[in-house]
């Protein structure tokens, strides 16, 4: 769930939940997981934790530096995973190594959506927002 504060993730897990469960539910507990970035891929069933180090170089001592980020990629499989995350890196002038991919417990993910309720949105909606 993206969101901006505990309270509000919550809120959007009983909107998005409701309509399958009958009866009372609660909500046990709730953990933040930092992601620079999330790939949907509309045929994937499972969503793989992928850890990428960008690289860049120090211009004064001449040394490689590198900074962890973890991302979440849409995939049936590990493999397509790479591709997807590979897919929507094609643009970025970055270099980048693969250091990890994890399958997670993730069944869903519901982005932010500032017009309320959940609704998915494109990658570059999603950039544009981050932007402003």
């Amino acid at each position: 769930m993206d969101a901006l504060s505990f309270t509000e993730a919550e809120a959007r897990i009983i909107e998005e939940i409701r309509p399958y469960i009958t009866g009372e539910f609660t909500v046990a507990d709730i953990k933040r997981a930092r992601l620079s970035e999330l790939f949907f891929n509309e045929t994937g069933d499972r969503f793989y934790r992928i850890k990428v180090y960008f690289i860049t170089l120090d211009e004064k001592s001449g040394a490689e530096k590198k900074t962890a980020a973890s991302m979440l990629a849409q995939a049936s499989t590990l493999k397509e995973a790479i591709a997807v995350l590979e897919e929507g890196m094609k643009g970025t002038l970055a270099d980048y190594t693969i250091a990890s991919v994890t399958e997670t417990p993730l069944m869903d993910v519901f982005p932010f959506s500032a017009e309320g309720g959940s609704k998915e949105k494109s990658e570059e909606e999603l950039i544009a927002e981050q932007r402003q």
